[in-house]
């Protein structure tokens, strides 16, 4: 039989690894719908685990709540080669953005662990490599762009990053979903070649 050095089978192991992309995933949810006080027991519950499984995977809250945020930023930015398989460099920018929008509007309940991710310089934070993986998503973004012709060459990925924050900081106050898409569409705009005075 093959085991892991911890004597775990393969069959132990892939079973471990869905509990945690159940817990994953119920963590999502709760925490988007409750907020980071979400019921640790409710989560266990509706991945259809116990709640020794989840502390086996995640010791506190703030682990679970950070490996979720993690997991879903994974997927955000899988989405950026995804979409230049199939669209223009600039207009798979805007449907990115766009993208990053609707993320954000579903992680309201998250907001506190966002904001730390994305502006808090400590080591923890750091070592998640969340900011860095939205940046190189971006960035590839920004080089279609650039090299098709169709995004200046003058704008970074950390310049985008920052609007980025800003139309976060904007959409969770009183923005209209009109105004809101407005906003997208003065930044893309703005970065795009023939616009601004490029």
């Amino acid at each position: 039989m093959n085991t892991t050095p911890t004597g775990l089978t393969r069959h132990g192991r892939a079973d471990a690894q869905r509990n945690r992309q159940l817990l994953l995933d119920a963590a999502l949810v709760a925490f988007a719908q409750h907020g980071i006080d979400a019921s640790l027991e409710a989560i266990a519950r509706n991945a259809g685990v116990g709640i020794g499984t989840l502390y086996r995977h995640f010791p506190t809250r703030e682990a679970l709540a950070l490996a979720a945020y993690q997991h879903d930023v994974e997927r955000l930015c899988e989405a950026a080669d995804e979409l230049l398989q199939t669209l223009a460099p600039d207009v798979a920018l805007r449907e990115w953005l766009a993208h990053f929008s609707g993320y954000i509007n579903t992680k309201r309940g998250m907001s506190d662990v966002i904001r730390a991710v994305l502006t808090d310089p400590q080591p923890y934070y750091a070592g998640l490599n969340i900011r860095e993986r939205m940046q190189s998503a971006v960035k590839t973004l920004l080089s279609h762009g650039t090299a098709a012709g169709v995004i200046r060459h003058d704008i970074d990925a950390e310049v985008v990053m920052l609007a980025m924050i800003g139309y976060w900081y904007a959409s969770a106050g009183q923005t209209k979903p009109h105004q809101a898409t407005r906003l997208l569409d003065l930044l893309i705009d703005g970065l795009r070649v023939g616009k601004q005075g490029s």
